[in-house]
C-alpha cells in the first residue's frame, strides 16, 4: 500500500506541476504499449529476450524555437524489466558429433518507476500535421516487487529483495524515434524507445559474493559481476497542446541580415583628391 501511495502522489505532483507551468510551449500527454527485456550478464551466461512486458506513462515537453532545435521534457513512467539465463542445461550430439545444449531458464521479472529527461529534435511535415522525431534521454530509475520463475521445474514465487544483495536505484542513457500525427490540440503517435542500462540489477560478487544464505529467489553460486538491464518499448501516445494557436516555432521567422555593402567607385572623394593634387 505505501508503494502505491508514493507512486500516486508522484503522478498527482506531476500532473499538477504541468498544468500550472503550462504555457504556449508545453504539452502534457500520455503514453502505454508493450516491449521486451533483457539483461547483459557477465562473466556470460546463455540469455533470452523476453517479449511482452508493458510499459505505461506521463510525459511533459516544452517545444523551444527553432534555433534550439525541437522539444526537451521529462517522463514518468512504469516498466517491468528484468532478464532470463540459462542456470542449467542438458547435452546431447548431432549426427556430426557436435555437442547440442539444451538449456533450463531462470527468469526474473521487476517493476521499475522510470525518469527520462528527454531531448527530442524534430521536423514538421503536412503543412505541421506530422512530426517526426529522434529522441536522446538520461535515465534514473527505482525498482521494487517482481517475481521469479523456473522453467524445468515450474516453481515460482515473488522476489524477495534483499539490500546487500539488489540495487533499487538504476541510471542509464535511452535513445530512439517516433511520428506523430496533429489534429488541433492533440497529437496521436507511435513511439519506439531503447533503454540501455549502465548501473547493475545485482551488487557484484565484491560485494556480495554468493547466495548460502539466500532462498530459490537467488539462482547464482556466484554473484554476477556485471548485471545490467536493457528494454525496447514501443508505446502508443497522446499529447494536449495547452494553446490552441499553435507553437511560438510555427510562426517564427530569423531576422533578415543587413547585406549591403559600400559601393566602390573610382570617383570617391579619396581618390579625387589624389587626382587633383597631381
Amino acid at each position: 500500500m505505501m508503494k502505491q501511495r508514493i507512486i500516486k502522489t508522484l503522478l498527482i505532483l506531476l500532473a499538477t506541476g504541468f498544468t500550472l507551468t503550462a504555457q504556449a510551449q508545453h504539452t502534457f500527454g500520455i503514453s502505454g504499449g508493450a516491449g521486451s527485456f533483457n539483461s547483459r550478464i557477465y562473466p556470460k551466461y546463455e540469455t533470452k529476450m523476453i517479449i511482452g512486458a508493458p510499459n505505461f506513462g506521463v510525459s511533459w515537453r516544452y517545444y523551444s524555437l527553432p534555433r534550439f532545435v525541437g522539444a526537451v521534457g521529462a517522463d514518468l513512467e512504469y516498466m517491468q524489466r528484468g532478464y532470463s539465463f540459462g542456470y542449467a542445461y542438458s547435452t546431447s550430439t548431432d549426427e556430426n558429433g557436435m555437442e547440442k545444449r539444451e538449456y533450463s531458464f531462470y527468469t526474473r521479472r521487476l517493476n521499475s518507476i522510470m525518469l527520462p529527461l528527454v531531448w527530442q529534435p524534430h521536423v514538421y511535415l503536412a503543412n505541421k500535421h506530422l512530426r517526426l522525431y529522434l529522441e536522446a534521454a538520461f535515465t534514473l530509475s527505482y525498482n521494487f516487487g517482481g517475481d521469479y520463475e523456473y522453467e524445468d521445474t515450474g516453481e515460482r514465487g515473488d522476489y524477495t529483495w534483499s539490500n546487500v544483495r539488489d540495487n533499487r536505484l538504476n541510471y542509464g542513457l535511452a535513445g530512439g524515434g517516433g511520428f506523430a500525427l496533429l489534429f488541433g490540440r492533440y497529437e496521436f503517435g507511435v513511439r519506439a524507445r531503447y533503454y540501455f542500462g549502465y548501473a547493475d540489477i545485482l551488487r557484484n560478487r565484491n560485494k556480495y559474493y554468493d547466495n548460502a544464505t539466500d532462498g530459490p529467489e537467488n539462482p547464482f553460486n556466484l554473484t554476477p559481476i556485471r548485471s545490467p538491464l536493457d528494454n525496447i518499448n514501443l508505446s502508443l501516445t497522446l499529447a494536449y497542446r495547452f494553446n490552441k494557436e499553435g507553437f511560438t516555432e510555427w510562426f517564427y521567422k530569423p531576422p533578415k541580415r543587413n547585406r549591403s555593402k559600400r559601393e566602390f567607385r573610382f570617383s570617391q572623394a579619396g581618390d579625387t583628391n589624389s587626382s587633383s593634387r597631381r
